[in-house]
């Protein structure tokens, strides 16, 4: 039923809509037309919302990566919902499903079938998340289905709130066009990470970083490293790899309100990244 209703709405309001407002809000930058205002909100709602799926929707909710209290979890599934990439239900299960089927054909958003399928295509082709598949443990869980049953109310919430701010401005640069960045920045983890970029450990898949990525989806650009250690709350596994969203998991560990933060050990990170010895070839009498 969710999954249902949600696929109604996904053209108008998550791939034409935001897309018609970007053309046009590139017009008004063009004339200059743009305050600081308006690019303070967009920016500041990009954040919340963000860090909503990348803390929220993928670390705490998706790989249970650490454990957080209660108020903190209901903020960051509330502020992933205003990102308006589905409800929360409905997004675990869909990545979980991509985990469990990573580059192969029950990929819901594998490169295999086209960049385009990977990037926005596959959300069109009425795939099945599965929740009873993959992610039972999601249907028991009460807030999580909570926010899933009031998805529409935050999603509105998060147009509702830049347009209080600053009226159709507002709406315009925090609302439409800070959705469209937020959802390509997403959408660009399935496609350009599974495409482009380096591999620092061999996995099943076809998973890469991409420093760029990296820096916009606030650390979910280092997407071999993810892949090759699904549950830690920390993406980015080396100092210079930039990672926003485990530097506030951190932030929030030291304070009390996150913990068993789930991290990699020296020991596992060498062991992966050193290639197995090559077997000698036996010699010939």
């Amino acid at each position: 039923m969710l999954l249902n209703r949600f696929n109604r709405i996904i053209l108008l309001v998550v791939v034409i809509a935001p897309l018609v407002a970007t053309l046009y809000a590139i017009v008004l930058l063009w004339q200059r037309l743009v305050t600081w205002e308006d690019l303070a909100i967009m920016g500041g709602m990009y954040f919340l919302t963000a860090i909503g799926i990348t803390i929220g929707y993928h670390r705490m909710l998706t790989h249970r990566s650490f454990e957080a209290h209660p108020v903190v979890r209901f903020i960051f599934l509330a502020l992933g919902s205003m990102a308006i990439e589905g409800p929360a239900l409905i997004w675990a299960a869909t990545h979980i499903k991509h985990h469990a089927n990573a580059d192969e054909e029950d990929d819901p958003h594998s490169p295999l079938h086209g960049f385009f399928h990977a990037h926005v295509g596959w959300f069109m082709d009425g795939f099945e998340a599965e929740p009873e598949v993959y992610g039972k443990w999601l249907l028991k869980d009460r807030m999580v289905m909570f926010m899933s049953h009031t998805f529409l109310l935050w999603a509105v919430l998060g147009l509702v709130v830049p347009f209080l701010l600053a009226g159709w401005s507002g709406l315009l640069w925090g609302g439409l066009v800070r959705v469209f960045l937020t959802h390509h920045v997403t959408w660009s983890v399935n496609s350009v990470c599974h495409t482009f970029g380096q591999r620092m450990f061999e996995t099943k898949d076809q998973s890469r970083n991409q420093w760029l990525v990296g820096l916009l989806a606030f650390g979910e650009g280092w997407h071999n490293n993810h892949h090759a250690f699904p549950r830690s709350a920390m993406h980015g596994l080396r100092w210079w790899q930039f990672d926003l969203s485990a530097y506030i998991i951190r932030l929030l560990e030291k304070i009390g309100l996150v913990w068993n933060v789930n991290r990699v050990s020296t020991a596992n990170l060498q062991a992966r990244m050193t290639p197995p010895p090559r077997k000698e070839p036996s010699a010939t009498r």
